[in-house]
Order: C-alpha cells, then structure tokens, then sequence
C-alpha cells in the first residue's frame, strides 16, 4: 500500500479542480444577485478575475505536479485559492443575507471566508522572495518567521472580525466585503494596528525580495540568470500593460479589458517558464524584442503627435492634411528605426545574436578579398563555430 503524501501530484490536481470550481461557484451566485438586483457585473471586471484564476491555477498546478517539493507551485496556489474564497465567501454571504434573509445552509462559513482575500497579500511578496526553487540562506529564518508570526495574528484578526459579524442581519456590505473589516472597532480594535502592521510588512518583504533577486543575479549561474529574467520579463508585462490600463481609462473599453487581463496572465505565466525552464534561452530574445518595439512604438507615437502639430499649427495646413502627412512620415521612419533600435538594444540584451551578426560581417568582408579555397573553408568553419556554436561543422567542396 502506498503512502498518501500531502504535497503530491493528486493533490496539486484536487486543489487545482477546486480552484476552478470555485470560480464557477461564485459566477453562478453572483448571476443570482444581479438577477434579483436588477444589476449587472462588468465584462472587464468578469474577464479579468477569469484570467487571473486560470492563470495562476494552471501554472500552480504544472509546477506542484512536476515538482512537488518546490514550494513555488503551492503557494501559487494558494493565493488563488485565497482570492476564490475571498469571492465565494462574500458572494454567497451576500445571497443569503440580503436575498435569504439567512435561510440557506453555511451562511456562516460563508461570513467566516469573506476576509480570506487579505491571505493573497501575505503569499506574493514569498512568491517574488522564494523564485524559482524556494531556497534561501540561514539569515532568512527569522525574519520569515517574524513574518509567519505576523500572518497568523492577520488570520486570526479576520476570522475575529468575522465572528463579530454573525450579530449582524446582513454581515457583507453591497460590495460583498466583510463589516468592519476595514475599520474594527470595540472588542476587535486591536486588529487595526496589526493589519496596518501586516500591510506594511507584506510590502517591505515585496521591496526587499525584489531587491534580493536584482542582487542575486549578479552572483547566479547561467541558468538562474535566465530563470530571473523571466521573472523580469513577467513583472515588465505586468507593470506595462497596468500603465497602459490606466492612460486609456482605468479599465474602460477594450484595449483596457485587453490590458488589464494580460498584465494579470503576464507574473504567473512568466514564473512557470522560469521554473520548468521550457526553451528558456529564449528569453533574452523576448526581452530584446518587447524592449526594442516598445522604444519604436514610444518613438513613432512622439513623432507622429510632433509632426501633427507641426503641419497643423505651424504650417497651417488643414487638419485632414497635416494627419495624414504625419502619418506618412510615420510610416517612412518606422523601418529604419526598427533596425536601428533593435541593434542597440540586442547589443545590450541580445548578445549571442549581436555577436552572431559581426560575425557574419566580418567574414563577408574577409570573403572579398579571399582566393584560396582552403582559406575560406578555414575561415567559414571559424565563422560558423563562433556565431551558432554547432557541436559539429564540416565543409566539403564538389571536386
């Protein structure tokens, strides 16, 4: 008979399907309010919690199963785990409440998950600090469990306050948060400078493992150089596709939906490559190309706002006119800007094709002046091991 292990494939699976079910739960319910409410959900908002969900539970579950004694996958995991009961919870709580008048059954387990969301707060700044094998140094064992310590008093504050509420007729407010979460009060006052406290921690141990990982590249192997770039590449994403959220409007119209929901994919995503390293000597490559046409893009949207007002208030020319000169110019410019750019930034970024590409030049230029064959066979030999670093050349030439 075989021993059931705790941190196994199956129950990466089982926590996975839960994970999913969840999500499908709280649409379920939330369907119900807005159909007794009147009211409806937002598409964005819909879209975005769908892609954060399956995001996270897909990549948790990949990495729990192939490794489970990487403790990345499990907390993965768990913060989508905490996000689902901190929607499920306040949903059904509000169905009952509000709806029910408390008739249904697990009102109050209900009431006693609304707070759960606040735990997806305390697992990202570990996620950031434990990528990509969880390992860390002695001098880490207290303060994690300083901050471990600190964790369980939040916990114990939420279902606190939790507790509190059952006196309540309705326990969540309209937005289905929890009453007197954000501000206890009387017996629970104490838990207000514990959750400021374990707000602040979260977000310094955030800046410090960030910090941490910046300086451990520096002293990391080839591959976990590669594994902390995707993490980079991933928090580049994220931080982009956040700020061009906001510039066209917080979230409102497509390319915000659009936005929102891959910066959400972008973390998750990013990890699980890093982490199971498929084709990760790619990634100087991705990040050479999302580098490179971001600046272009930057670049052509400047000039193109330049030359409009330019033609259109300097030139006086009409305003049909001057955008589609501009317009014009544009699109002259783009590909030689692109060439340009994309040779700084792999000089940088993107060095084995850097090298790869002088290379080439140099032995095109030594090919004009060349007559001997043996020679240019030498040379070509040369140019090939140095630019592909193939395991094996040969040059045979037809009699």
């Amino acid at each position: 008979m075989r021993r059931f292990r705790v941190a196994s494939p199956i129950t990466a699976t089982c926590l996975g399907g839960l994970s999913i079910l969840a999500l499908a739960a709280s649409q379920v319910l939330q369907t119900q309010i807005d159909h007794v409410s009147g009211s409806s959900s937002g598409m964005a908002e819909t879209a975005a919690g769908l892609v954060f969900v399956l995001a996270f539970t897909a990549v948790g579950v990949v990495v729990a199963r192939r490794e489970p004694r990487n403790p990345m996958g499990w907390l993965l995991l768990a913060v989508v785990l905490s996000v689902d009961a901190g929607t499920v919870g306040p949903t059904y709580a509000r169905l009952d409440y509000s709806v029910h008048h408390g008739t249904l059954p697990f009102g109050r387990a209900a009431v006693l998950l609304s707070g759960a969301w606040e735990y997806s707060f305390i697992f990202v700044p570990l996620v950031i600090l434990l990528f990509p094998d969880g390992r860390l140094g002695r001098r880490w064992r207290w303060p994690l469990r300083a901050y471990a310590t600190l964790c369980v008093l939040v916990v114990a504050g939420t279902l606190s306050v939790a507790v509190a509420a059952f006196s309540l007729r309705v326990p969540v407010d309209g937005s289905g948060n929890l009453v007197g979460l954000n501000h206890p009060s009387g017996a629970n006052a104490w838990f207000g400078p514990v959750q400021t406290l374990g707000l602040g921690a979260g977000f310094l141990l955030a800046i410090t493992s960030i910090l941490y990982q910046v300086l451990r590249y520096r002293r990391a192997s080839r591959e976990q150089r590669q594994q902390l770039k995707c993490l980079a590449v991933g928090a580049a994403v994220l931080v982009f596709c956040f700020v061009l959220n906001s510039a066209t409007g917080g979230g409102s119209g497509f390319v915000g939906d659009v936005t929102f929901s891959v910066g959400l994919a972008a973390l998750p995503l990013a990890m699980g490559v890093g982490i199971l390293k498929y084709r990760l000597y790619e990634v100087d490559r991705l990040i050479s190309r999302t580098l490179s046409y971001a600046i272009l893009t930057a670049l052509l949207v400047g000039a193109f706002i330049g030359l409009v007002a330019l033609t259109t208030n300097t030139l006086a020319l009409s305003g049909r006119v001057g955008v589609a000169a501009s317009t014009l110019a544009a699109a002259a410019l783009f590909n030689p800007l692109r060439v340009t750019i994309q040779r700084l930034v792999d000089r940088r970024f993107n060095r084995a094709r850097y090298d790869a590409e002088a290379t080439v030049a140099a032995f095109t230029a030594t090919l004009r002046d060349a007559i001997d064959v043996d020679s240019i066979r030498t040379d070509l030999l040369d140019a090939v091991n140095r630019a592909v670093q193939p395991s094996h050349a040969s040059v045979w030439i037809k009699p």
